[in-house]
């Protein structure tokens, strides 16, 4: 797989802290590269050292391959969108009229402006003024100026902070929608678990400054552990039956806990239980949710 954000030992210190520490990132072509961190984690400060907007205490970035240094820092930039924290526009012109102006900064052709503003659903106020757009809409206005150039890589600091529920859908949808339509590779930061859940195909996550798992986002699931939860007619008779017969079993505010669930165990379990007289009231398969891994990864809840 090509690589195309790639970080080694990249740290940042901000007079006596550190915010960011010996990141080691790496980010496919294709992907959507979910960055998840409660705030102050060090999310923002990690993709202003990717833009080169600030400048790391020690460590590289490679984009595209080349180092984020020199006259390569020009040519990477031109490849790269970003929309960071809030984004910036002229509120007595239009929308159109924004997107005007960045694709004479970006040198980019004017024709594009139709193609990004259909991309973001926002041919029907393009000529409303930005100052009176809603936040979401202003939302999508960076977006599209992001957009502008044909990008290969999109950088995306927060994009659905402070959009009501239809906002965060509808910004989550063409996040989704940006690798299959334009082949481009997108890095989402958020704070958001079910965001990440329901738009990124890998995960990096970062606490303290320390990116503590990075994977694809099928692989995270997997550290999700499933037990059996068994309520029974008499919890103490159960729990001494099935260690009787060298089922590991442990015993919860009155349920029977089976941390191995295969189809063997389960079986062998009920089976010695039946036998035993002992009668089973309920049984159910308890997965340990997104969640939940985060909290055993960082020791922190995170906002849902």
């Amino acid at each position: 797989m090509e690589i195309m954000i790639e970080t080694k030992n990249l740290t940042k210190h901000y007079k006596n802290k550190t915010v960011v520490s010996e990141l080691d990132m790496k980010v496919t072509k294709g992907s959507i590269y979910g960055f998840l961190g409660s705030n102050g984690a060090g999310k923002s400060t990690t993709m202003k050292m990717l833009l080169g907007l600030i400048r790391p205490a020690q460590g590289q970035i490679q984009i595209f391959g080349k180092p984020l240094q020199g006259k390569m820092r020009l040519e990477i930039l031109k490849n790269t969108g970003s929309l960071i924290e809030s984004p910036s526009y002229y509120g007595h012109l239009s929308g159109r009229e924004n997107l005007e102006i960045i694709c004479t900064l970006k040198n980019a052709p004017k024709r594009e402006i139709d193609e990004v503003l259909k991309l973001v659903r926002m041919e029907n106020q393009q000529h409303k003024k930005a100052g009176q757009y809603s936040l979401g809409m202003k939302q999508r206005l960076g977006l599209a100026a992001a957009l502008l150039g044909h990008p290969r890589l999109l950088l995306l600091d927060e994009p659905t902070n402070g959009l009501d529920p239809s906002g965060i859908q509808e910004m989550r949808e063409l996040i989704c929608a940006l690798p299959k339509r334009t082949g481009m590779t997108v890095l989402v930061s958020s704070h958001l678990l079910s965001e990440i859940d329901q738009m990124a195909t890998h995960v990096g996550i970062i606490d303290q400054g320390h990116l503590i798992f990075q994977d694809s986002l099928a692989v995270l699931h997997e550290h999700s552990q499933s037990k059996l939860h068994l309520r029974t007619t008499d919890t103490a008779a159960a729990l001494a039956e099935l260690q009787r017969n060298h089922i590991p079993a442990e015993e919860k505010e009155g349920t029977i806990i089976l941390r191995d669930t295969s189809d063997r165990t389960v079986t062998c379990a009920i089976r010695h239980l039946v036998y035993a007289g002992i009668g089973i009231l309920r049984a159910e398969e308890i997965q340990m949710s997104l969640e939940d891994i985060f909290l055993k990864l960082t020791g922190k809840k995170v906002s849902l």
